[in-house]
């Protein structure tokens, strides 16, 4: 599967700033008034769809920058070396709505933007000058013919101090969410993600149109318009910061030809290695990722949660559902000593929660896990996939809420699991069986924190292979609440081993959510 590296689409949302080019003999006489603003024109989420409609039977255009040659040369360093101008932010004077900043383009953004200001159902394009912009005097941008246009923006604190949301590359954007800290990414849409018969397309957010709430400085309206080789489509998100970035997305798709696998909602994160299994770790650090873990809550009402894995290859599994209430990336260690990270505080990492609006049907979670040895790629993937054809002409609506928190929106009254670790498996002290692999899974929560040994028992269903040695009880060691379920079993071959694991109490209620995990044999640590 192709897919961008964190440095080639993301890594640059934190540090780097908006650039520019050189302004035009024209513009050099404009008198210096702050944002330099197109003529007004009537704008509607209505307008957007109809114009998302009417591209769909259209070709798609590849809006790549001809100037290529020169954007190469703004490469990592030379776009941090670009800063933008915070006195040029968009609302940002004071008088209400969240200040926006505008980002340039570089090596690893060639594809321009267009980026609107709205009042009043009116819009006016936000055109471009180098009085935004600081960058030094022997950087590359200088050899960039005038209006180019934008690369994204980012949505900034009432000081300007710090931002909170950022749009930068196809249809990428982010939150750093409850602590501050920006992690993994959401896109618009996701096309063929992992097919092995087709390539993956990133379609982009070719127009932006930003509205602000009077008197509100930490909420903003904005309108994408998405474009790529299968499909189109109108979005209005609403995004607001308070202890949680709330995002409220309405979108309507429209297919420029079949999609074989549509993906909505999808977030795009990153697991190296965690407590789990440690084979392929090669850093100093104990554990390195965005997320650990993939959490649903089912149309049965089921919660489940499944560690993530670094597969061998490339490995997608699928969750059948109906009426999908809610899933997401979440990174539920928040304990900084698992990861001794001081400079990118992994243990600060935004979980990121989906919650559909309405009915979204039958479809599947899938869920992508892609093999890595190193912490700049974005390795893991999710989105929810609906069972209908996606054809040309039709289309597709869709609401959900995204919650960039520093934990799931909706916990559940069970205990939910807060560790695995996988090892040799047999009695300590005795002689160990042959191949046997032992799975330990760790509960937290009021229902199982004043369990006593024999109150729950572990159901396990494995998909190949026999259980052995299995328990639940309580752990007396350490913080008190911690309580334990393990098991043993001989995995024989080399494909994949499913496994399911859930507590049961004494009166047949479960008593904690159910644990998914995928073991591969080649991870095997014995």
């Amino acid at each position: 599967m192709s897919h961008p590296t964190r440095r080639d689409t993301l890594v640059t949302i934190l540090a780097a700033m908006a650039a520019a080019a050189l302004p035009s003999a024209g513009h050099a006489a404009e008198e210096d008034k702050g944002l330099a603003f197109g003529p007004a024109e009537p704008f509607s989420f209505d307008t957007l769809k109809a114009m998302a409609a009417e591209n769909a039977r259209k070709p798609w255009v590849n809006a790549r920058s001809p100037y290529g040659a020169i954007l190469d040369k703004i490469d990592y360093d030379n776009f941090q070396a670009i800063v933008f101008n915070k006195d040029y932010a968009l609302w940002g004077d004071g008088k209400g709505g969240a200040p926006i900043q505008l980002f340039h383009l570089g090596k690893y953004f060639q594809e321009p933007c267009l980026i609107y200001a709205v009042e009043d159902g009116k819009a006016r394009e936000i055109l471009y000058r180098q009085r935004y912009f600081d960058f030094p005097a022997k950087h590359p941008a200088h050899q960039l013919p005038d209006d180019i246009g934008f690369s994204g923006f980012r949505v900034e604190a009432p000081s300007q101090k710090t931002d909170w949301l950022a749009f930068l590359g196809a249809s990428y954007f982010r939150s750093s969410g409850a602590l501050d800290q920006y992690g993994l990414s959401a896109r618009g849409i996701a096309i063929d993600t992992a097919l092995p018969d087709a390539t993956e397309e990133f379609p982009r957010f070719s127009h932006f149109w930003l509205e602000r709430i009077a008197g509100v400085e930490d909420k903003v309206i904005i309108y994408c318009l998405l474009d790529g080789p299968s499909i189109t489509g109108a979005y209005k998100m609403v995004a607001s910061k308070d202890k949680t970035v709330l995002i409220d997305v309405d979108c309507s798709l429209y297919p420029r030809k079949p999609i074989k696998r549509l993906g909505v909602a999808p977030l795009t994160s990153m697991y190296w290695y965690s407590e789990t299994i440690r084979k392929r770790a090669i850093d100093w650090r104990p554990e390195v990722h965005d997320s650990d873990g993939l959490a649903m809550w089912t149309g049965t009402g089921e919660r489940i949660w499944r560690p993530l894995n670094n597969p061998p290859s490339v490995s997608t599994n699928a969750f059948l559902d109906s009426g999908i209430r809610g899933f997401g990336l979440l990174q539920r260690d928040r304990d900084f000593a698992h990861y001794q990270d001081d400079g990118v505080f992994y243990d600060r990492r935004a979980s990121v929660w989906i919650e559909p609006k309405g009915d979204w049907g039958k479809g599947q979670v899938q869920l992508v896990e892609i093999p890595t040895d190193r912490e700049i790629d974005d390795n893991i993937v999710v989105y929810w996939v609906p069972d209908e054809v996606v054809a040309p002409g039709a289309k597709l609506d869709f609401a959900y809420r995204l919650y960039w928190g520093a934990d799931e929106p909706f916990p559940a009254d069970l205990g939910r699991v807060v560790g695995t670790y996988v090892g040799v498996g047999g009695i300590p002290g005795q002689p160990r069986p042959p191949g046997a692999v032992r799975f330990v899974i760790d509960f937290r929560g009021e229902a199982v924190a004043s369990l006593k040994r024999g109150d729950g028992t572990p159901e396990i269903t494995l998909s190949r292979g026999k259980v052995s040695l299995a328990d639940a009880y309580p752990v007396v060691a350490g913080e008190p609440g911690l309580y334990r379920a393990f098991f043993d079993t001989v995995v024989e071959g080399n494909e994949p081993l499913d496994m399911r694991l859930f507590v049961r109490g004494k009166d047949g209620r479960a008593l904690t959510e159910t644990w998914l995990y995928q073991y591969f044999p080649a991870q095997s640590p014995v």
